[in-house]
Protein backbone atom coordinates (compact mmCIF):
# COMPACT_ATOMS: atom_id res chain seq x y z
CA UNK A 1 0.00 0.00 0.00
CA UNK A 2 1.44 3.30 -0.85
CA UNK A 3 2.11 6.16 1.68
CA UNK A 4 0.21 9.37 0.75
CA UNK A 5 2.29 12.26 -0.87
CA UNK A 6 1.22 15.74 -1.72
CA UNK A 7 2.94 18.67 -2.92
CA UNK A 8 2.27 22.13 -1.12
CA UNK A 9 0.25 22.83 -4.12
CA UNK A 10 -2.03 19.55 -3.21
CA UNK A 11 -1.80 20.60 0.55
CA UNK A 12 -3.10 23.87 0.27
CA UNK A 13 -6.06 22.49 -2.14
CA UNK A 14 -7.02 19.41 0.41
CA UNK A 15 -7.18 22.17 3.68
CA UNK A 16 -7.94 25.59 1.84
CA UNK A 17 -4.42 26.74 3.54
CA UNK A 18 -2.18 29.42 0.78
CA UNK A 19 1.05 27.77 0.54
CA UNK A 20 3.22 30.71 2.25
CA UNK A 21 0.83 29.82 5.43
CA UNK A 22 1.76 26.43 4.87
CA UNK A 23 5.28 27.39 4.90
CA UNK A 24 5.26 29.60 7.69
CA UNK A 25 3.98 27.04 9.93
CA UNK A 26 6.40 24.88 8.93
CA UNK A 27 8.85 27.49 9.65
CA UNK A 28 7.62 28.27 13.37
CA UNK A 29 7.11 24.77 13.95
CA UNK A 30 3.53 24.13 13.70
CA UNK A 31 3.92 21.40 10.82
CA UNK A 32 7.19 19.19 10.76
CA UNK A 33 9.52 19.60 8.07
CA UNK A 34 8.14 18.03 5.08
CA UNK A 35 10.40 15.60 2.98
CA UNK A 36 12.27 16.65 0.05
CA UNK A 37 12.56 15.44 -3.35
CA UNK A 38 15.25 14.87 -5.45
CA UNK A 39 14.79 18.28 -7.01
CA UNK A 40 14.40 20.07 -3.84
CA UNK A 41 10.61 20.17 -3.51
CA UNK A 42 8.51 19.74 -0.59
CA UNK A 43 6.45 16.54 -0.05
CA UNK A 44 3.97 15.77 2.63
CA UNK A 45 2.22 12.92 3.81
CA UNK A 46 -1.09 11.77 5.68
CA UNK A 47 0.51 13.01 8.88
CA UNK A 48 0.91 16.76 7.62
CA UNK A 49 -2.57 16.79 6.40
CA UNK A 50 -4.11 16.21 9.75
CA UNK A 51 -1.51 17.98 11.30
CA UNK A 52 -2.60 21.27 9.36
CA UNK A 53 -6.72 20.57 9.19
CA UNK A 54 -6.09 20.48 13.24
CA UNK A 55 -4.40 23.79 12.86
CA UNK A 56 -6.57 25.55 10.89
CA UNK A 57 -9.42 24.40 12.82
CA UNK A 58 -7.89 25.46 15.99
CA UNK A 59 -7.54 29.39 14.31
CA UNK A 60 -11.37 29.35 13.39
CA UNK A 61 -11.62 29.33 16.91
CA UNK A 62 -9.93 31.78 17.25
CA UNK A 63 -6.94 30.31 19.47
CA UNK A 64 -3.35 31.99 19.39
CA UNK A 65 -0.24 30.02 17.77
CA UNK A 66 1.11 29.64 21.25
CA UNK A 67 -1.97 28.33 22.14
CA UNK A 68 -2.19 26.23 19.14
CA UNK A 69 1.38 24.89 20.02
CA UNK A 70 0.24 23.70 23.38
CA UNK A 71 -2.52 22.03 22.34
CA UNK A 72 -0.66 20.36 19.84
CA UNK A 73 1.75 18.69 21.83
CA UNK A 74 -0.80 17.77 24.42
CA UNK A 75 -2.26 15.68 21.17
CA UNK A 76 0.75 14.24 20.50
CA UNK A 77 0.67 13.15 23.75
CA UNK A 78 -3.28 11.64 24.71
CA UNK A 79 -2.14 9.82 28.30
CA UNK A 80 -1.59 13.47 29.94
CA UNK A 81 -4.30 15.20 31.69
CA UNK A 82 -7.01 17.79 29.61
CA UNK A 83 -6.55 20.08 31.96
CA UNK A 84 -4.40 22.60 30.31
CA UNK A 85 -6.87 22.42 27.26
CA UNK A 86 -9.69 23.29 28.83
CA UNK A 87 -8.18 26.06 30.30
CA UNK A 88 -7.19 27.39 27.54
CA UNK A 89 -10.83 26.98 26.10
CA UNK A 90 -12.08 28.84 28.85
CA UNK A 91 -9.49 31.38 28.26
CA UNK A 92 -10.19 31.49 24.71
CA UNK A 93 -14.34 31.57 25.56
CA UNK A 94 -13.64 34.44 27.85
CA UNK A 95 -12.25 36.49 25.43
CA UNK A 96 -14.75 35.84 22.69
CA UNK A 97 -17.51 36.98 25.23
CA UNK A 98 -15.32 40.10 25.24
CA UNK A 99 -15.33 40.76 22.08
CA UNK A 100 -18.79 40.36 21.74
CA UNK A 101 -19.64 42.98 24.51
CA UNK A 102 -17.43 45.57 22.12
CA UNK A 103 -18.98 44.92 19.63
CA UNK A 104 -22.40 45.50 21.14
CA UNK A 105 -21.36 48.46 22.00
CA UNK A 106 -20.00 49.57 18.83
CA UNK A 107 -23.46 48.76 17.04
CA UNK A 108 -25.21 51.11 19.92
CA UNK A 109 -23.03 53.48 19.26
CA UNK A 110 -23.18 53.95 15.29
CA UNK A 111 -26.67 53.09 15.70
CA UNK A 112 -27.34 55.90 17.96
CA UNK A 113 -24.67 58.06 15.74
CA UNK A 114 -26.77 56.96 12.47
CA UNK A 115 -29.71 58.29 13.99
CA UNK A 116 -28.85 61.02 14.64
CA UNK A 117 -27.32 62.11 11.53
CA UNK A 118 -29.91 64.41 9.69
CA UNK A 119 -27.82 65.54 6.87
CA UNK A 120 -26.66 69.08 6.68
CA UNK A 121 -23.13 70.62 6.27
CA UNK A 122 -20.06 68.71 7.08
CA UNK A 123 -19.48 71.36 9.50
CA UNK A 124 -22.06 70.32 12.07
CA UNK A 125 -22.04 66.55 11.10
CA UNK A 126 -22.26 65.08 15.00
CA UNK A 127 -20.98 62.10 13.05
CA UNK A 128 -17.42 63.95 12.59
CA UNK A 129 -17.53 65.66 15.90
CA UNK A 130 -18.02 62.78 17.50
CA UNK A 131 -15.10 61.13 16.01
CA UNK A 132 -12.96 64.42 16.42
CA UNK A 133 -13.71 64.18 20.01
CA UNK A 134 -10.98 61.75 21.18
CA UNK A 135 -11.87 62.13 25.03
CA UNK A 136 -15.12 60.23 24.24
CA UNK A 137 -17.41 62.78 25.25
CA UNK A 138 -19.82 62.72 22.97
CA UNK A 139 -19.80 58.95 23.45
CA UNK A 140 -23.45 57.65 25.54
CA UNK A 141 -21.10 55.01 26.81
CA UNK A 142 -17.48 54.46 27.60
CA UNK A 143 -17.01 51.06 27.64
CA UNK A 144 -14.38 51.30 24.72
CA UNK A 145 -13.25 54.41 26.09
CA UNK A 146 -9.42 53.84 27.89
CA UNK A 147 -9.62 53.27 31.65
CA UNK A 148 -9.82 55.56 34.05
CA UNK A 149 -11.76 57.59 36.82
CA UNK A 150 -13.76 59.78 34.50
CA UNK A 151 -14.16 60.92 30.62
CA UNK A 152 -13.28 64.83 30.09
CA UNK A 153 -15.03 66.66 27.41
CA UNK A 154 -14.86 69.21 25.46
CA UNK A 155 -16.62 71.81 27.51
CA UNK A 156 -14.09 70.92 30.64
CA UNK A 157 -17.23 68.44 32.11
CA UNK A 158 -15.80 65.19 33.09
CA UNK A 159 -18.42 62.32 33.32
CA UNK A 160 -17.91 59.89 36.06
CA UNK A 161 -17.65 56.47 35.06
CA UNK A 162 -17.97 53.69 37.65
CA UNK A 163 -17.67 50.54 35.59
CA UNK A 164 -18.07 49.07 31.79
CA UNK A 165 -21.58 49.39 31.83
CA UNK A 166 -21.62 53.61 32.95
CA UNK A 167 -23.50 56.23 30.94
CA UNK A 168 -21.58 59.36 29.80
CA UNK A 169 -24.14 62.43 29.74
CA UNK A 170 -24.06 64.04 26.01
CA UNK A 171 -23.65 67.14 27.49
CA UNK A 172 -21.31 68.57 24.09
CA UNK A 173 -24.28 67.47 21.79
CA UNK A 174 -25.29 70.64 19.74
CA UNK A 175 -28.31 72.42 20.91
CA UNK A 176 -30.38 70.86 18.35
CA UNK A 177 -29.64 67.35 19.05
CA UNK A 178 -29.49 67.73 23.32
CA UNK A 179 -33.04 68.50 22.93
CA UNK A 180 -34.10 65.03 21.57
CA UNK A 181 -32.30 63.26 24.59
CA UNK A 182 -34.06 62.74 27.85
CA UNK A 183 -32.47 60.83 31.16
CA UNK A 184 -33.99 57.89 31.88
CA UNK A 185 -32.92 56.07 35.37
CA UNK A 186 -33.34 52.26 35.21
CA UNK A 187 -32.26 50.37 38.56
CA UNK A 188 -28.84 49.76 36.85
CA UNK A 189 -27.40 52.58 35.63
CA UNK A 190 -28.39 55.68 33.52
CA UNK A 191 -29.24 55.93 30.36
CA UNK A 192 -30.56 57.82 27.62
CA UNK A 193 -33.62 57.60 25.04
CA UNK A 194 -33.56 59.29 21.88
CA UNK A 195 -36.86 59.19 20.80
CA UNK A 196 -38.59 55.43 21.91
CA UNK A 197 -35.37 53.70 21.49
CA UNK A 198 -33.70 52.93 24.90
CA UNK A 199 -29.58 53.10 23.98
Amino acid sequence: MSVPAFSIGELGRRTGCKVQTIRWYEEVGLLPPASRTAGGHRVYGAAHLQRLDFVRHAREFGFSLDAIRTLLALSDHPERPCETVHALAVQQLASVEDKLRRLETLRGELARLTDACRGGPAGECQILETLADHSHGHCVSADHAPPGPGVVARDGVTSPRSGPGSMLVPSTFPPACRQRWQPVRTAQRHEWRMGKELW
